[in-house]
Order: C-alpha cells, then sequence, then structure tokens
C-alpha cells in the first residue's frame, strides 16, 4: 500500500518546469458476468494526503448518492465519496477498502478504492487523449491516460467529478461581480486548463467581468498559441501584450504542464514581460513555491471569482484593448 506522506511534501526528484509528475496507482474492481474486471487509475502525488484503511462512516441525510457518508480523519470530518457508486459498477462482494484522502480545491475528500498499488513517476508528455466511448463512459471526466506494464491507466478529472455531485464550490461571485462593475476594465486574457468544468468556471467569472477569453486545452496548445501571436506581433512592429494582457494556467495538465509553460514564457524573448498566474488545485505550500520559482507572477488556488478577479486587476499589463 502507498505509505502515508506529510501534507505539503513533494518528492525530491521532481525538478520544477522539467513537465514531470508523480501519481499514486489505484485500483477499482468491478464485478462483470464474465469475471472480475480491474479498473486502473491514477490521481497526481500532491493530492494525496495519505491512504487508509476504510474509516467509520456515518451516513448523513439528503446527501448526493454518491457519497456514502462523513468520516473523522484527523480531527476533521470530510465527506466520503464513492467512486464505484458515480461510475455506476458493481463492486465484487467482500473486496476489501481503502480510502484516499485527497487534498484540493481547498477541500478534503475521502475516496473509497480497492487498493492502492504505487507511485509512478511519469511525464506530461506521456498522458495521451483517452480514448472517445472510454470518456463517454466516464461522462468526459478523464484527463488523460497512460500505458503502463498493467494496463491503461486512467487520470480522473476530479474537478469535474466533485461538480457532478454537487461538491465543488464556488467562493465569493456575488462580491467578484460587484467590484468588477466598479473598475470597468476589460482585458484579454489566455487560459490553460485541461478540466473542461474548469475551464468553464473560469471563462464564466471572466467573461462576467467584461474581460475577453482566448482558451487552450493544456500547456502546449497555449505555446503555440502564445507563438503564432508573438509572430504577429514582430510582423505588425507591436509587443505581445497588445494582443492578450495575461495568462492564467493550470498546474496539471497533458502533453505540458503549467509550470513548464510558464518557465518558457519566462525564459523567451518577447514573451517574458507577460503576466502569468497559476490557477490550481493544489493548495499545499510546495506548489506555491513551485510555481515562484519558474517565476510566476501570482499563484492561486481554485476557486474564488474575487480573488481570481483581484489578481487580473493587479497583474493584466495594460494593452491595446484595454
Amino acid at each position: 500500500m502507498v505509505p502515508e506522506k506529510s501534507k505539503g511534501a513533494l518528492p525530491d526528484i521532481l525538478e520544477t518546469g522539467k513537465n514531470e509528475l508523480e501519481i499514486v496507482d489505484f485500483r477499482l474492481y468491478e464485478d462483470r458476468e464474465e469475471g472480475v474486471y480491474e479498473w486502473i487509475f491514477g490521481v497526481n502525488v500532491a493530492k494525496v494526503r495519505e491512504v487508509l484503511r476504510m474509516p467509520e462512516i456515518t451516513k448523513i441525510p439528503n446527501m448526493p448518492p454518491e457519497v456514502e457518508g462523513m468520516a473523522e480523519i484527523r480531527g476533521k470530518l470530510i465527506p466520503v465519496i464513492s467512486l464505484a457508486r458515480w461510475m455506476g459498477i458493481h463492486e465484487p462482494p467482500e473486496r476489501k477498502k481503502f480510502l484516499l484522502h485527497l487534498e484540493f480545491l481547498r477541500e478534503n475528500v475521502g475516496v473509497i478504492v480497492h487498493d492502492a498499488k504505487r507511485i509512478r513517476r511519469i511525464t506530461w508528455k506521456d498522458i495521451k487523449k483517452a480514448p472517445e466511448t472510454l470518456n463517454q463512459k466516464m461522462g468526459g471526466r478523464i484527463t488523460g491516460v497512460v500505458d503502463t506494464e498493467d494496463g491503461l491507466l486512467i487520470i480522473l478529472d476530479f474537478e469535474g467529478i466533485l461538480h457532478d455531485i454537487g461538491l465543488l464550490k464556488v467562493f465569493h461571485e456575488a462580491e467578484a461581480y460587484e467590484q468588477a462593475e466598479k473598475t470597468k476594465v476589460s482585458k484579454t486574457i489566455l487560459i490553460a486548463e485541461d478540466s473542461p468544468v474548469a475551464r468553464r468556471i473560469v471563462k464564466d467569472i471572466l467573461e462576467t467581468a467584461g474581460h475577453k477569453v482566448i482558451l487552450a486545452e493544456d500547456g502546449l496548445e497555449a505555446w503555440n498559441l502564445l507563438n503564432d501571436y508573438l509572430k504577429k506581433a514582430k510582423q505588425e512592429g507591436k509587443a505581445i501584450t497588445d494582443y492578450i494582457q495575461l495568462v492564467i494556467t493550470d498546474i496539471e495538465m497533458p502533453n505540458m504542464d503549467g509550470l513548464t509553460l510558464t518557465k518558457k514564457i519566462k525564459e523567451t524573448v518577447g514573451l517574458m514581460g507577460l503576466p502569468v498566474v497559476v490557477n490550481t488545485t493544489l493548495s499545499d505550500d510546495s506548489n506555491r513555491q513551485r510555481a515562484f520559482r519558474v517565476n510566476a507572477d501570482g499563484f492561486i488556488v481554485k476557486f474564488d471569482a474575487e480573488e481570481l478577479l483581484e489578481m487580473v486587476n493587479s497583474l493584466a499589463v495594460k494593452g491595446e484593448g484595454s
């Protein structure tokens, strides 16, 4: 079983901006007519507080059906999600269970799994787009897949899963829009975000506040877009900030992660003056430090609308569209 890790600890071998990550490989077993099927899943080790034997769970009325109940972990009551129930699969009877204790989006959540095998070190380039039929089966909640010696490992979009269950929170929306009415500024902002749910939430917050948004589904797409704009800027004798005033990037993305994207922007002549905000589910201090080591201009944890708009107003440089 994967050992407990201390809060905020990240493996020393992961160098910031090297497009690498470590994931906890965990399993879920499905009882089928032809036998037991083993699902192979992965989650970023930075989200995993610990792996526990199943604690006592207290049933709570009026909770979503996917929520098994609440469990007391280290003095905190946290919701416990049945991943099998969310997937709509039948678990084998008497199968031993464990609890993945996750911390992200300012929340602590327990996820019931059948086994936690190991920690895998991979690069974001190893992560490929999921086959469409598989992604549809998972409700579009797959970040990507990785070929392993055991079979296809699926990295789940836990932001999307929390959204489906009704546990995803967006903070201070009313205050944010009230402040936006007073400032009356408009910026063009590039968002690099692989989660469809997160992309829509950030886009809606920014557009409701009057900003223009350019979307990229991962760091590589954002990098290619920036280079297209940089080429255009050189041809027209302008600066990149005449077209884009701010980049907001997630950390966890296939092909190129947000820290690598930030590092490349800050090392490229013509782009290095473009402000970059890292917007992530990973709320521990180590990820904040990693973001600033690649010279990010800001770091925020999803999803606080007021903090996001304050960051935009303080960092977005004045460009042609202002």
